[in-house]
């Protein structure tokens, strides 16, 4: 029966529509599904090997460097609880995105933490419906 799981479990992660990322406790790209292809443009083969940079925007890499380094040495996130994230990113061509995330991180047999899963969605459109529908709000008062 496990043969089937390993299957299962790699077409699950392979076949999404939203983007899976896996990082090394540096911070870089090890795994990279076609929904993150889909989301960000880069192939497997660009984004494998990169580090995580390539999607984050300029001026927010100090701030997800001092999270990530941090979860790295304690193994403590706040956002490992299945809460969903919504950060700024970037595409390969420059284009930035909104994008709601959750992350599964990975732990050695040790229990020390060797890398970081986030599963991605593109929340572009909804995020320009709100901003549109609050600057109408406030248009209002």
């Amino acid at each position: 029966m496990q043969p089937e799981m390993d299957h299962f479990a790699d077409r699950l992660v392979a076949g999404m529509t939203d983007a899976i990322v896996y990082a090394d406790g540096d911070g870089i790209i090890r795994h990279w599904n076609s929904g993150a292809t889909r989301i960000f443009g880069f192939t497997a083969t660009e984004a494998c090997g990169q580090s995580l940079d390539i999607i984050i925007p300029g001026n927010l890499r100090e701030r997800h460097w001092h999270g990530y380094r941090a979860t790295m040495r304690t193994g403590e996130t706040r956002y490992g609880d299945g809460q969903i994230l919504s950060v700024p990113a970037m595409r390969k061509d420059g284009t930035r995105i909104s994008v709601e995330f959750s992350i599964v991180p990975f732990t050695d047999d040790a229990g020390q933490m060797i890398g970081i899963a986030a599963i991605m969605r593109d929340a572009t459109a909804r995020f320009e419906e709100l901003r549109a529908l609050r600057k109408e709000l406030a248009a209002r008062t």
